[in-house]
C-alpha cells in the first residue's frame, strides 16, 4: 500500500453561543476546523484534524510511502521541516498527517485504533471543558447541567480575570455538578490560558484555596517559563496542569525535569505519535497525562493504550459540521466504537454547504494575546460583543 494523494477541507464547530477564554472571545461561537484527507492505492483514506500550513512540503516527506510505516514517517517529517516543524502551525500540520496515517493504518488491519494500539477499555474518562468566560450566569449554569445530564462530574471553567467572578462561577458548578452526583464531590479546575505573572497566579490561586478545592490549575503562566510553573506549584494547594501548546519533547522536558509540572498535557492538534511518546515521558516520571481539544478523537484511542491516562477533555457535545463520530458520551466518559479506524467519517457536501458559516481566517478570537495580559492590575471584564478581552 502506498500513499498517493492528499486533500483538505474546512469545516466550522458552530458552539451556537459564544466562546472563548481570557485572551479572546468567538462571540458568534463559530470556529475554523481544517480537516487533512490522505489517500492511498488500496482506496483507504485516513482523516485528520489540524492545520493545512505548509503541508505540501510536509507531504512530501511520505508521498509515496507505505501509511502503515506510521512512526517512521512521523520523524522524517519533523526531519523534512526541522527548522519549522517543532513550532506552531507546522507541528500542526505533521500532527494531522500523523493522525490521518494512524487511521489508515487502523483500518487496513480492520480494527478500531484504540484496539490496535492495546487498549482494553473503550471508555475514556471525560472532564466539561465549556469554553465559557462570556456567558452570564443563567447560560454558564444551562451549559454545565447539559454535561452533568451525560454524567460528567468534572469540570475545567475558563477564568483569570476577576477573582470573585472565578469564585462564583466555580461554585456554580461546584453545585450543579454535586447535585447531579448526589452530594459526591466533583472535580474543579480553572483554566488562565497563560495569562498571569508568577506572584498574580500564586495570589489569584490562594485566594480561591480560602474557601474552594481546586483539582488543577491551567496554564497559570507563559508555556515556556519552568521556573514560573515551579513557584507556581510551591506556592498553592492544586496540582499544576500544562503542555497543550508545547510542540516536541524536547519542550515537555525542562518542565518535567524541574518538577514544575503535576498534570502533563498534549493537545490533540499535535498529533497521536506526539501524545505517545510525551505519555511516556511523564509516565517514566510518575506523571498522569490529560489530552487536550475541541475534538480530540485520536488522542482519546490513544488514551486507551497508555497506562498514565488521567481524563480528557470534552468541549463541545457535537462535532464539527459534516463530521459524524464512532463515540459517545455517556456516564462521565467518551466511549469509543468498534469501527475500523478513528472513526471519523466526512460529509464533503454537507461542509461544502455551510462555507458561508467559516468565520475569516484573521478574525479574532481567543488565539490573539490581548496586548495587556500579564500587566494588569485590576479586574478585567469580557466583552461578548467583540473578539477581544478588554482591561
Amino acid at each position: 500500500m502506498r500513499i498517493t494523494g492528499l486533500r483538505t477541507l474546512t469545516t466550522v464547530q458552530d458552539w451556537g453561543r459564544p466562546v472563548g477564554d481570557a485572551n479572546g472571545v468567538h462571540p458568534d461561537g463559530l470556529v475554523r476546523v481544517p480537516i487533512v484527507l490522505v489517500e492511498t492505492d488500496a482506496g483507504l483514506t485516513g482523516v485528520g484534524l489540524g492545520p493545512h500550513v505548509e503541508i505540501e512540503s510536509v507531504f512530501a516527506a511520505i508521498e509515496g510511502e507505505d501509511p502503515r510505516c506510521v512512526t517512521a514517517l512521523y520523524d522524517r517529517m519533523l526531519r523534512r521541516m526541522f527548522k519549522a516543524g517543532h513550532a506552531g502551525a507546522v507541528f500542526g500540520t505533521i500532527g494531522a498527517l500523523d493522525a490521518a496515517l494512524w487511521d489508515i493504518k487502523a483500518q487496513a488491519a480492520g480494527e478500531p485504533l484504540w484496539r490496535m494500539l492495546g487498549g482494553r477499555d473503550r471508555r475514556v474518562p471525560a472532564y466539561a471543558s465549556g469554553l465559557d468566560i462570556a456567558l452570564d450566569d443563567d447560560e454558564f449554569v444551562a451549559v454545565y447541567q447539559n454535561y452533568a445530564d451525560h454524567g460528567l462530574r468534572a469540570a475545567k471553567i475558563k477564568g483569570g480575570l476577576d477573582v470573585e467572578r472565578d469564585r462564583h462561577r466555580l461554585c456554580l458548578v461546584r453545585d450543579v455538578l454535586t447535585e447531579a452526583g448526589h452530594g459526591a464531590r466533583p472535580s474543579l479546575m480553572l483554566d488562565v490560558n497563560e495569562t498571569w505573572t508568577r506572584k498574580q497566579a500564586v495570589r489569584h490561586v490562594g485566594e480561591l484555596e480560602r474557601t474552594l478545592d481546586l483539582t488543577w490549575i491551567e496554564e497559570p503562566v507563559r508555556r515556556w517559563d519552568v521556573e514560573g510553573h515551579a513557584t507556581v506549584g510551591r506556592g498553592i494547594r492544586a496540582s499544576v496542569a500544562t503542555g497543550e501548546n508545547l510542540t516536541g519533547l524536547e519542550q515537555h522536558r525542562p518542565l518535567i525535569a524541574a518538577g514544575a509540572v503535576d498534570v502533563v498535557q498534549t493537545a490533540a492538534v499535535w498529533g497521536i505519535t506526539h501524545f505517545l511518546r510525551v505519555a511516556v515521558l511523564a509516565h517514566a516520571h510518575d506523571l498522569p497525562v490529560s489530552p487536550i481539544g475541541t475534538t480530540p478523537v485520536g488522542l482519546l484511542h490513544a488514551a486507551t493504550s497508555v497506562p498514565n491516562h488521567l481524563v480528557s477533555e470534552l468541549q463541545d457535545l457535537r462535532p464539527p459540521v459534516g463530521l459524524s463520530l464512532d463515540l459517545h458520551v455517556e456516564d462521565g466518559a467518551y466511549v469509543l466504537g468498534d469501527g475500523p479506524g478513528l472513526g471519523v467519517r466526512v460529509d464533503e457536501e454537507a461542509i461544502a454547504a455551510s462555507a458561508h458559516l467559516l468565520p475569516h481566517p484573521t478574525s479574532g478570537g481567543s488565539h490573539i494575546r490581548p496586548e495587556r495580559a500579564g500587566h494588569r492590575l485590576h479586574a478585567v471584564e469580557v466583552d461578548a460583543e467583540s473578539t477581544a478581552v478588554t482591561a
